[in-house]
């Protein structure tokens, strides 16, 4: 038995064909339809970037208790569990922030890995000399963005692209092993996260007028881009979702040559979407969490079930993939992990949840019931009631704030780390305090989630939801006061 797990970052479900997308060309998308089970209701579940990928390890939410960061020593960890039970466990990535300070606990629990250097600010070439960078509406952070235009020097062909490398690489192992049993493969892709950056043979296939200033990183914030501007940008990102449909049908194409289809699973997601000036808003971080962030897709084949071609309307999340893995290899699922193995979802359309949750640190708590979505905002004055909680005190993107350590205590243990006492350290937000509102959306109705609506019904339903969710993965108590919501 084998499983790959082919990973895009910030891969947006309303723009692929499998979806309803009528413009953006993505072949291989539509291919991989028609191999898998399509899910239609997949969510996040905590965001961004490394939370999420806490969550595929581990099958439980991390934004109840801690920003981003890394694994905790108590973490169940879907690959190290593979391992310790002979499955052979590979990572080929060029998702850079693996190898940061602040989340570089994950590639170690794979029995090997490697990765390719080069995407977005990754610290990659040096050089001295300030690079040429063209004039460009780019207005990230100014280090970030020097060392960007120092990388994409050496990247200037698509055989150098790390999009290229990666897929390379994997499809190495799949040659290499394919005889072999018992093996997981992540092949993770940075792309289409921004920087937008791809060869012009992408860019070709999305003609359109823009004779503005360089612009294929947008920052995060509020949208105050001409329409001309914005429309480029979403050209920008087509043409790089393009070459990632490029590069999955190698993966296909792989799949057919070696005929891996009979006795290897595969799974291709994402970690969260990304707002290309919808709601107006660039990103997925400081905003309302809509559909276009939260809404993902999700394609699995099982060689045990044989669906495929098919559309599935059950509930799923992030959290049921590690289960899902682990369960597909017959290795004992934890206690701590609170999602759930999709065998008979798809196989049989069982549902496994009445409702979803999802959010960011410090942000709304969003629950879902694929029908409705409510956003639980933060009651006023509740910014001092954010904490993490961990025994790795490393929270980030580069290095951790030291007043977060200012009056650090130890607190009892929460019932998945273990019985062990954890550090309660003060918490902080990429949002700022009073800018979210609490909202209700009828996804039926408004799909778009233009008008929020008011039904005190169907608003208690979702808050009973929310603190069932909260209770099962042993929430910290004053996060139910810091939403407003009451734990019965």
């Amino acid at each position: 038995m084998k499983t790959i797990m082919l990973m895009f970052d910030s891969l947006n479900r309303h723009m692929l064909p499998p979806y309803g997308c009528d413009w953006i060309q993505a072949p291989n998308f539509q291919r991989l339809a028609e191999r898998t089970v399509t899910f239609a209701k997949c969510f996040a579940g905590s965001l961004p970037c490394m939370p999420a990928r806490r969550e595929l390890h581990t099958g439980r939410h991390n934004f109840l208790h801690r920003s981003w960061g890394p694994l905790e020593p108590f973490d169940d960890s879907m690959p190290e569990l593979l391992k310790k039970n002979g499955v052979y466990t590979h990572l080929v990535t060029d998702h850079y922030h693996y190898w940061e300070e602040n989340s570089s606990t994950y590639h170690t629990k794979y029995s090997s890995w490697e990765s390719v250097r080069g995407q977005e600010g990754d610290a990659w070439k040096g050089e001295v000399k300030n690079p040429d960078i063209p004039e460009t509406l780019n207005n990230r952070e100014p280090e970030r963005c020097r060392q960007d235009w120092i990388n994409r020097k050496y990247m200037n062909t698509e055989e150098k692209h790390p999009i290229t490398r990666t897929i390379g690489l994997g499809l190495e192992f799949m040659k290499t092993n394919h005889q072999e049993d018992n093996w997981f493969l992540q092949m993770e892709c940075f792309s289409p996260h921004e920087p937008f950056f791809s060869p012009q043979k992408y860019k070709d296939l999305y003609p359109h007028d823009y004779d503005g200033p360089h612009f294929d990183w947008p920052g995060y914030k509020e949208v105050d881009e001409s329409e001309e501007t914005v429309n480029h940008i979403r050209f920008e990102y087509a043409a790089v979702v393009s070459m990632c449909d490029h590069y999955l049908g190698k993966v296909l194409d792989k799949m057919d040559e070696l005929q891996l289809w009979d006795d290897t699973m595969l799974i291709v997601n994402t970690d969260h979407g990304f707002l290309l000036g919808e709601h107006g808003w660039w990103a997925k971080n400081i905003m309302p969490h809509y559909n276009e962030i939260a809404h993902i897709p999700l394609f699995i084949w099982d060689p045990r079930s044989g669906k495929k071609g098919i559309t599935n309307d059950c509930l799923v999340q992030t959290i049921d993939i590690a289960p899902t893995i682990l369960d597909y290899f017959q290795v004992d699922i934890p206690e701590t992990m609170l999602g759930k193995p999709l065998k008979e979802t798809i196989t049989n359309d069982q549902p496994l949840r009445k409702a979803a949750l999802f959010g960011i640190h410090g942000g709304h708590i969003n629950c879902t019931d694929g029908e409705y979505v409510y956003m639980r905002a933060p009651v006023p004055d509740s910014g001092n009631k954010l904490y993490n909680y961990t025994l790795v005190p490393l929270f980030g993107f580069n290095f951790t704030p030291l007043e977060l350590f200012k009056d650090i205590e130890l607190v009892k243990p929460f019932n998945f780390t273990k019985n062990c006492s954890v550090m309660k350290l003060k918490g902080y937000s990429f949002i700022e305090k009073g800018t979210l509102k609490t909202m209700l959306f009828d996804l039926k109705n408004d799909p778009s989630q233009q008008h929020p609506i008011q039904d005190p019904e169907i608003e208690n339903r979702m808050k009973d939801h929310i603190i069932s969710i909260m209770k099962s993965h042993d929430a910290p108590t004053e996060l139910y006061e810091r939403v407003g919501l009451k734990l019965i």
